[in-house]
């Protein structure tokens, strides 16, 4: 049956797929991945004899040439993304780019993966959101190629003080710290970097905003790599009510329950 499945194939490690885009994979006669960032590891998965292209050497217009002719020619198509595709994947242009050329919604589906801002929390063994300190994750990036809408630069986000994933960026960390200062977080707030997390060369790099660009720099760090910045990373916090012996849920009474 004809069908094209856009799938997040995760930040690296081959075995942070899920089992239905590893099965999609192994059943695909057509597999297109974004070759800059996906393990190569994954195309293992593939079938004998499928037919493999790497995106990254491949325009928009490109990719949508083959998948609309395989979709024609009845064919299983997986676009293989990495992380998830909804993140930062160029999926939508290529979904609306399907609906143009007549090909309907159901023979296309999106499968999510792991995205690389939660393989970080892992890589540095950190939850995101304590309480009393941050309740809010805020994921964008640094203005570049791509502009960010006014509303959206990061001086701005920086106000609210919560915990940032900042994607695509690494490359211009002096500016995104300065930027962070200028919004309101303190030179102080602990800094985290993750550069390839999952991958066999994960490396994890940690200091403030004033001190991390140059630890960066002498590491050689300029791609691949998700910046987290926020006082979760490094202050006391009150333990959560969903544990705490004295508070009640709908599955058990607590202490103080009269």
């Amino acid at each position: 049956m004809a069908k094209l499945y856009f799938i997040g194939a995760g930040p690296g490690d081959p075995e942070l797929i899920t089992l239905k885009g590893k099965r999609l994979i192994s059943e695909a006669d057509v597999i297109i991945y974004a070759g800059s960032l996906v393990n190569p590891e994954i195309l293992k998965y593939g079938k004998e004899g499928a037919a493999i292209y790497n995106s990254a050497t491949m325009n928009l217009d490109e990719v949508l040439q083959v998948e609309i002719e395989a979709l024609k020619a009845g064919k299983k198509v997986a676009r293989v993304h990495t992380g998830d595709p909804a993140i930062y994947g160029a999926i939508q242009e290529q979904m609306d780019g399907l609906r143009a050329a007549g090909i309907p919604d159901e023979d296309f589906e999106v499968v999510p993966g792991v995205s690389s801002f939660l393989a970080t929390a892992a890589a540095l063994k950190q939850e995101y959101t304590l309480p009393g300190i941050s309740q809010t994750v805020i994921i964008t990036r640094m203005e570049g190629r791509t502009p960010v809408p006014p509303k959206e630069k990061l001086s701005l986000l920086a106000a609210h003080q919560a915990t940032m994933c900042i994607f695509l960026s690494v490359h211009a960390i002096e500016k995104v710290m300065e930027t962070l200062k200028e919004g309101g977080y303190p030179g102080d707030t602990p800094v985290a970097i993750v550069a390839r997390a999952t991958w066999p060369d994960q490396r994890i790099f940690r200091g403030t905003i004033d001190t991390i660009a140059d630890i960066l720099h002498k590491a050689g760090v300029v791609r691949q790599a998700m910046i987290v910045v926020g006082k979760v990373l490094d202050t006391d916090y009150d333990l959560s009510k969903l544990y705490d012996s004295k508070f009640t849920t709908m599955f058990r009474k607590g202490t103080d329950e009269k």
